[in-house]
């Protein structure tokens, strides 16, 4: 697993997918004030406080962490295609994974 929040990247193992999955649901957290750049402002539900990837067996797969909180689910690696519904249960959908 990959977390990145601004400038900080962390990476961790784990030895199952339920474990990091676990860990995805931890980290999950936004706290961001909106931003002014280029003239235009940006509200925290625009911003992404932190990217926690996926990736293993050729899939990956992740959750954006708005500035507000909010959560949004994605799958692939340059083009990230956003998932449906409640982010997290949409990531274990994603990745094949019984809750």
């Amino acid at each position: 697993m990959t977390v990145r929040r601004g400038p900080q990247v962390s990476h961790e193992d784990y030895e199952t997918l339920n474990q990091a999955l676990a860990a995805v649901e931890r980290e999950a957290r936004g706290d961001l004030q909106a931003v002014n750049a280029l003239g235009r402002t940006y509200e925290p539900e625009e911003l992404v406080a932190a990217r926690i990837e996926l990736k293993g067996a050729g899939q990956r797969a992740g959750v954006d962490v708005r500035g507000d909180g909010s959560l949004v689910a994605w799958t692939g690696r340059i083009r990230r295609t956003p998932l449906e519904g409640d982010a997290l249960q949409a990531l274990r959908q994603s990745v094949s994974v019984e809750p």
